[in-house]
């Protein structure tokens, strides 16, 4: 009989150990190694093994030989509409035939929910060849139902399934054959191959893998629910989501009206691209205009209010920075909401440096207002702008459009797309717009007439530039 030995598995990165330590070697985590039991097995048996499973080392189960890359066969993927347009662009213009997608967000903010309404849509749909099957672990048959009465959903054609066992699972996909499959969530399911409870690293890793590799070989589509931890990452090894094709992340708070979802990864698409939705009491709708819910509307200028043309994935998207800077009574307070802290530190003593204004004693507050979290460097002159006026207070013009990367040596760098952002500003109304001098458009140009464009290279410039509008 075999020797049983153990290993330790990271639960952040999927590494392996042969013996316990309280920090992962590879990832750095701390107390993140927990115990994996497994067989251990002669070499001559090993090498057996692995030479009998070689056929379907590879999702996609099929072997090949090495070859020139030109000498291999490209097919056209196949995108199957969701019936959601903001769904279908966060995806990259549909869903592909044999993907896997990783959706995860916090507690109650609308993964089930979306997920239910894309496969009904989609098991109604006409030109889908095939069914959906929504296959839930956490709850039962009556609450999925429940919900899709509550949200007026069509569902006479779509098949449910609650079950926990990957592999009876595996089974009612090749009798059912489904087009798009839901599993919520991959938390629950397990396998009688690994003999740890549900939600282990071990169980995480082999349930995907096999679902994952049934996707590949049939060409289903599979949408995967993933918890995420207390810090907002998906919970379980890190392999997983290097594992799927696309990894989206629901954005927003849990009792706000509005909810973004971004795609992280994304093998079929643009990354970073964003979905918003409004949650309604018959689900999550699109929001066919984003640009407006996130502009204020004041009755008169405030300062410390500017407003930025960031672009998410492949559209711009006008959203509202606020500053509010006061004295400090202790030590001073950097806060950053919807901005990295660290780069918000780094502009300040830019500002100082370069444009002449000192904010070492004073607390800075930064907010995106409606919970958009800007992961662009074109946001800084914005930042820096809405930082002045409120140290100043002074109100810039409502009609101000702004966007431009900071560097350290206080010059104004370009950012990409910038005359589609113009344009994007000239929609919304704004009559005015401090830009990078190397996004500026030609002097002739007579599509960007009815906006006056100032176009700076350092910041002291953009900063008396802006004044002076007010």
């Amino acid at each position: 009989m075999a020797k049983k030995s153990s290993s330790y598995v990271c639960q952040s990165c999927g590494a392996n150990f042969g013996k316990w330590s309280g920090q992962c070697a590879d990832c750095g985590e701390w107390n993140s190694l927990v115990e994996a039991p497994d067989v251990a097995m002669p070499h001559h048996k090993a090498a057996k093994k692995t030479a009998a499973t070689a056929k379907t080392a590879n999702y996609a189960g099929a072997t090949s030989g090495v070859m020139n890359l030109d000498e291999v066969g490209v097919t056209l993927e196949t995108r199957m509409p969701t019936g959601i347009g903001e769904f279908d662009r966060v995806l990259g213009g549909g869903l592909v035939a044999g993907s896997v997608v990783l959706i995860g967000g916090d507690p109650g903010i609308g993964k089930s929910t979306i997920l239910l309404q894309t496969a009904t849509n989609m098991a109604s749909s006409d030109s889908l060849a095939g069914s959906a099957l929504y296959i839930t672990g956490e709850e039962s048959l009556s609450q999925v139902a429940m919900r899709a009465k509550r949200l007026g959903l069509p569902t006479d054609r779509l098949r449910v399934l609650a079950e926990t066992n990957v592999d009876t699972i595996c089974l009612a996909l090749s009798t059912e054959q489904p087009a798009v499959v839901v599993i919520d969530s991959i938390q629950t399911l397990f396998t009688d191959m690994i003999q740890s409870a549900p939600g282990g690293v071990a169980q995480i890793r082999e349930s995907a893998a096999i679902l994952t590799r049934y996707a590949k070989q049939t060409g289903t589509a599979l949408f995967l629910v993933g918890h995420v931890t207390k810090e907002g990452a998906l919970a379980g090894p890190r392999v997983l989501e290097h594992m799927v094709d696309t990894v989206l992340y629901f954005e927003g708070e849990s009792d706000s009206r509005f909810r973004m979802i971004r795609a992280v990864k994304n093998r079929f698409g643009a990354v970073n691209e964003l979905g918003i939705f409004g949650m309604t009491d018959t689900g999550l709708k699109e929001v066919a205009n984003p640009s407006a819910i996130f502009l204020s509307r004041y009755e008169r200028p405030i300062a410390g209010s500017v407003v930025m043309v960031s672009r998410e994935g492949t559209r711009p998207l006008l959203v509202e920075v606020q500053a509010l800077v006061d004295d400090a009574h202790a030590q001073p307070r950097r806060m950053a909401l919807g901005l990295d802290y660290q780069r918000l530190s780094m502009l300040l003593a830019v500002m100082h440096r370069h444009g002449g204004i000192y904010t070492s004693g004073q607390d800075v507050y930064v907010n995106v207002v409606g919970g958009v979290k800007v992961m662009e460097t074109g946001s800084d002159l914005a930042v820096l702008l809405a930082c002045a006026s409120s140290l100043r207070e002074k109100a810039l013009p409502p009609r101000l459009a702004v966007f431009g990367e900071v560097g350290l040596s206080g010059e104004i760098r370009p950012v990409p797309n910038g005359q589609e952002r113009l344009r994007e500003a000239m929609k919304h109304g704004f009559t005015h717009a401090i830009i990078p001098k190397a996004n500026a458009p030609k002097a002739d140009s007579e599509q960007f007439s009815g906006i006056q464009v100032i176009a700076v290279d350092r910041l002291d410039d953009a900063i008396s530039r802006a004044f002076d509008l007010v």
